[in-house]
C-alpha cells in the first residue's frame, strides 16, 4: 500500500508539471505582460514608462521561458519565478498585489458552504430516485422518469439558475437572489444555490445510477436472495445498493477534492465570495497569478481524489487489494 502512493505521487510531479506548463502557455499566448500591466493599470492612456514599471515591480520584465542574456538561462524567466513555487505551496502575490494564500482560506469556506450540501443532498436523491425507477421498472412510472430525466439533462444550467432565482427570489420572495453572511445567516444565502444544484443534477445523476442498479439486479446473488424469500425492496436496499458502492465511491470521491475549488457558475451568478467566483474574476482581471495558482490547486485536487479512489476501493470490496 505504501509504496503504491508513493508511485502515484512520483507520477503525478510529471503530470503537475505539464499542467503548469501548459497553463502558463495557453495563458501567454493570449496576453503578454503588456496587455497585462494596461488591464491592471486601468488606464485609458496608459504610457509605456507607467507599464515598464509595473512589469518591473512584478517580475514581468523577464523573458518568459529562457533568458539567454543571463547565467542562469532556465531560472532567470517568468515561468521559475512565478510558477515553480507552486511545488511547494507557495502562491506568491496577485498581480493585483494580494496574498494568494490568504485569499483561498478566506474564500474556500463559502466555496464548501455551497458544494458540500449540494454533493450529499444530491446524492442521496439521485440514489433514491434510480432505485425507485429500479422498483417499478417495465413499468409507466419507469418510462414516465426517464423521460422526465432526459428532459431534465436538457435543459442548461443557466436556465435553473435564472428561473430559480426568478421564481423563488422574485416571485416567491422566499429567498435572497444573491449574496453571502457569515455564519447562521449563511443559511438562507445558500438554500437556493443548493436547490438548484440538486434539481439540475437529478437528470444525468438518476440515470447514471440507474444503470448502475439495473446491471447489479441481473446477476446471480441477487437470484439466490429473492429465492429465499427476500422483498424486492429488501434486495435493492440491502443486496443491490452494497454491491454498487464501488462504481459509486468512484464518482464521489473524485469530486470531494474539487469540492474545495467551488462553482465558477453558481458562486458567479449568486455573488458568492467562493473559489470559483475567484477563478472567474482573476480571468476577466488578466491575473495570471491567480490563474496558475488556481489550476494548479485543482490538478492536485484532483489527483488527490483519484489516489482516495483506489484507496477507498480496499474498504468497499476487501477482494481488491493494492500490491
Amino acid at each position: 500500500m505504501i509504496n503504491y502512493i508513493i508511485r502515484r505521487f512520483l507520477y503525478a510531479l510529471p503530470l503537475l508539471m505539464g499542467v503548469n506548463i501548459l497553463t502558463f502557455v495557453l495563458f501567454f499566448i493570449v496576453n503578454s505582460p503588456d496587455d497585462m500591466a494596461r488591464m491592471q493599470l486601468g488606464q485609458k492612456h496608459v504610457t509605456q514608462q507607467a507599464v515598464d514599471n509595473w512589469k518591473q515591480q512584478r517580475g514581468y520584465d523577464l523573458p518568459l521561458l529562457w533568458n539567454s542574456k543571463s547565467e542562469n538561462p532556465a531560472t532567470e524567466t517568468i515561468f521559475y519565478k512565478k510558477s515553480m513555487g507552486l511545488f511547494v505551496f507557495n502562491f506568491g502575490i496577485s498581480d493585483s498585489g494580494r496574498n494568494i494564500k490568504s485569499d483561498i482560506k478566506q474564500r474556500m469556506w463559502p466555496s464548501l458552504a455551497v458544494a458540500l450540501p449540494s454533493l450529499i443532498v444530491g446524492l442521496l436523491v439521485n440514489i433514491s430516485v434510480a432505485l425507485l425507477m429500479v422498483l417499478f421498472r417495465n413499468s409507466y412510472i419507469e418510462f414516465s422518469s426517464i423521460v422526465l430525466c432526459v428532459v431534465l439533462m436538457s435543459i442548461s444550467s443557466l436556465f435553473y439558475i435564472i428561473g430559480g432565482q426568478f421564481l423563488v427570489g422574485k416571485l416567491l420572495r422566499l429567498v435572497p437572489i444573491s449574496g453571502y453572511d457569515t455564519g447562521l445567516n449563511a443559511v438562507k444565502f445558500l438554500i437556493l444555490p443548493v436547490l438548484i444544484a440538486v434539481v439540475a443534477g437529478i437528470g444525468s445523476g438518476a440515470r447514471w445510477y440507474r444503470t448502475l442498479f439495473l446491471e447489479e439486479v441481473e446477476k446471480d446473488y441477487v437470484r439466490t436472495a429473492r429465492a429465499k424469500g427476500l422483498t424486492e425492496t429488501q434486495v435493492l436496499f440491502k443486496h443491490v445498493l452494497r454491491n454498487a458502492l464501488i462504481p459509486i465511491l468512484t464518482g464521489v470521491v473524485v469530486v470531494l477534492p474539487l469540492l474545495f475549488m467551488g462553482s465558477l457558475i453558481t458562486e458567479s451568478f449568486f455573488s458568492i465570495p467562493g473559489l470559483g467566483s475567484y477563478t472567474i474574476d482573476a480571468i476577466n482581471r488578466q491575473d495570471f497569478a491567480i490563474v496558475r495558482s488556481m489550476v494548479f490547486l485543482g490538478s492536485v485536487l484532483y489527483i488527490i481524489g483519484l489516489l482516495m479512489t483506489d484507496i477507498s476501493y480496499t474498504l468497499v470490496d476487501p477482494r481488491v487489494r493494492l500490491s
